[in-house]
């Protein structure tokens, strides 16, 4: 009885499993038939002809990526702060017109003033003593140069690094990393009234002396590396004579000879205090300006400096051997890092231009993240180079016909420099100093300088005649803020700098933001 019922439930379960794959089987075979269509099938989905497909964003896309654009700002701002000489003219006025007059300052008593100068003595060679003139001089630089002091903190990881490693080599005291403060106010291309240039102010029979080359296109006293170099041995040349740092720092100022007469006028006196009425009055604040620069930088944490650090360090940094002449523009539109930095990192190259001489070796610093771009693709961007530098007038080296150019009258801005002016508009810095009866390099905001562009009255004059592109049935792009021919060109598979040039009917790489280039054939 039990195994009739055991089979009979078997047969059960058997009928109601094919009943169940039937229905299955029916199912799969209704909805498998093909309906014939004049369509197309995209991604499952059914499009009539004519009907326009809307693009998907592709949430993993990593080439249209944008940056925040107040973050942007502050970026470029730091960067406008970094080639900025108006902190260099701030201190260089300063050191002339100290006044030694009390300063109110109750945050720094007198007394606590004593302790740390003494503590900051006894581990210095130079000789930090307290006297009311240099309590003056501290005291004002803190209550009236404190956010110019702590802009320079920040420059200060950048550069001392630097400083240290080159002195420490010549056997020199590294506070002396102070004086490129007082000096230039840490500005690689700050230039004196009188011509003395650099970090380390040479001027030109000086840095010559040291093998600091000077010609149209390089200046090595912008240099930072081998303008330090010499200015350790001047210091240790100084030394020699002196056997006293504190007037080793005068000489370095005003030269041995005038330290040697204010010596003689001080009946014979060493020390720096007993001469400094007998020095000429730019050296007379000199060294106060020295110590009391010292003095901040060792206790800027007791009086709350918080400075801001640059986007990268000197380690952050490599070099690379230039093999032909190249722009700092190339470089630019090729590693895609912003031109404001690569003036900072080769501050050396008076026209952006890094020359190729038969004979010398030239050198181009980069961020470290771009040196990979750089030495992988060089013949790439060699031959980039060279095709910009084939489609420049040729006559730029020689001085341009005035009358037969356009006379622009130019306003200076904050921020401006003869090389920057020269390359906006097409023409030398030597024809800028002709046309304005310039001796030197200095420039002051707000001065007039008139300049005769060919470029300007080509543009201005083209309009009428400019050329219509056809966009119609061709991918565009809008240009927009922080946009070069080379990013773009990234966007946009198998598209090079060329393309772009030539479907748009361009020639320079200059773009303007809102302008519409065709970005396919």
């Amino acid at each position: 009885m039990i195994l009739k019922t055991f089979l009979l439930a078997c047969l059960c379960l058997s009928v109601c499993s094919g009943y169940a794959q039937a229905k299955t089987d029916s199912i799969v075979n209704k909805s498998s038939k093909v309906i014939p269509t004049k369509g197309s099938v995209i991604d499952g989905k059914l499009f009539k002809p004519g009907e326009k497909i809307k693009p998907v964003v592709d949430t993993l896309d990593v080439k249209n990526l944008k940056d925040l654009h107040e973050v942007a700002e502050l970026d470029k701002k730091w960067l406008e702060e970094l080639y900025s000489n108006s902190l260099f003219d701030t201190i260089y006025k300063s050191v002339r017109e100290l006044d030694y007059e009390p300063v109110d300052y109750p945050e720094l008593s007198t007394d606590t003033l004593k302790a740390r100068l003494e503590r900051l003595n006894a581990r210095t060679p130079f000789n930090v003593e307290y006297n009311t003139s240099l309590e003056s001089v501290i005291k004002s630089y803190l209550k009236h140069r404190r956010n110019s002091i702590e802009r320079l903190m920040g420059l200060s990881h950048f550069y001392f690094p630097m400083f240290e490693q080159e002195f420490d080599n010549q056997n020199i005291p590294l506070e002396m990393k102070y004086l490129a403060i007082v000096e230039s106010a840490l500005k690689p291309r700050a230039r004196s009234r009188v011509g003395a240039t650099g970090l380390w102010q040479f001027m030109y029979g000086t840095g010559k002396e040291h093998d600091l080359d000077v010609s149209s296109y390089v200046d090595d006293r912008s240099d930072p590396i081998k303008a330090t170099k010499a200015a350790g041995e001047y210091l240790n040349r100084m030394y020699r004579i002196f056997g006293d740092w504190d007037l080793s720092l005068a000489a370095y100022n005003s030269g041995p000879g005038n330290v040697n007469k204010a010596i003689r006028r001080s009946g014979g006196s060493k020390n720096y205090w007993n001469i400094r009425t007998n020095l000429p009055r730019e050296t007379a604040g000199y060294v106060p300006a020295f110590l009391a620069t010292m003095y901040i930088f060792e206790y800027a944490k007791e009086h709350g400096f918080q400075p801001e650090r640059p986007d990268f360090q000197l380690i952050q940094t490599d070099t690379v051997h230039v093999k032909q002449m190249i722009s700092l523009h190339h470089v630019s539109e090729a590693t895609g890092i912003k031109i404001e930095e690569l003036q900072f990192l080769n501050p050396s190259y008076k026209l952006d231009i890094i020359p190729k001489v038969e004979g010398k070796i030239y050198s181009l610093r980069l961020p470290r993240k771009a040196i990979g771009t750089f030495v992988t693709n060089e013949d790439k961007i060699y031959a980039f180079a060279n095709a910009e530098f084939e489609k420049r007038e040729k006559q730029l080296p020689e001085l341009a016909n005035a009358s037969a150019n356009s006379e622009i009258r130019y306003r200076v801005q904050n921020g401006d420099y003869l090389g920057k002016i020269a390359r906006k508009y097409g023409v030398r810095v030597s024809q800028l100093k002709q046309w304005n009866n310039l001796r030197g390099n200095d420039l002051k905001i707000g001065q007039r300088l008139t300049i005769f562009s060919k470029n300007h009255g080509v543009f201005s004059s083209s309009t009428s005649t400019k050329k219509v592109i056809n966009s119609a049935g061709k991918q565009t792009y809008k240009v927009k803020s922080g946009d070069s021919l080379w990013t773009i060109a990234q966007k946009f598979s198998g598209v090079s700098v060329q393309n772009i040039k030539d479907w748009n009917d361009i020639s320079s790489n200059k773009l303007k933001i809102g302008m519409t280039l065709i970005v396919s054939k």
